[in-house]
């Protein structure tokens, strides 16, 4: 059985993750979150609209992890409208100062 944590060689498996300052550093604990650095938005790690990019060879380049939501929104990202729906929905509302 295989740790989690750990790679194949046993060592012990590190991520990288994007800080609240927009910076990359290295986590012993994956993301919960996933990202696109250039478009500036994350979401679900099991998006649907992320996963059919990724199936066309796109997007994997630019993809970023967050620890939580909360770093994700400090590092300057917005709610994916696809698997985030009621936060997008909220963020944009914030956005245009129209009440929700």
């Amino acid at each position: 059985m295989s740790h989690p944590h750990l790679d194949a060689s046993g060592h012990r498996r590190t991520y990288t993750l994007i800080g609240r300052d927009r910076l990359p550093f290295r986590s012993s604990t994956p993301g919960a979150l996933g990202g696109h650095w250039r478009l500036r938005l994350y979401g679900r790690l099991d998006c649907p609209s992320a996963r059919r990019a990724i199936a066309r060879g796109h997007y994997v380049r630019y993809r970023v992890f967050f620890r939580d939501e909360a770093t994700a929104i400090a590092a300057g990202y917005r709610p994916c409208a696809a698997c985030l729906p009621a936060e997008y929905a909220r963020w944009k509302a914030d956005r245009e100062g129209t009440p929700r």
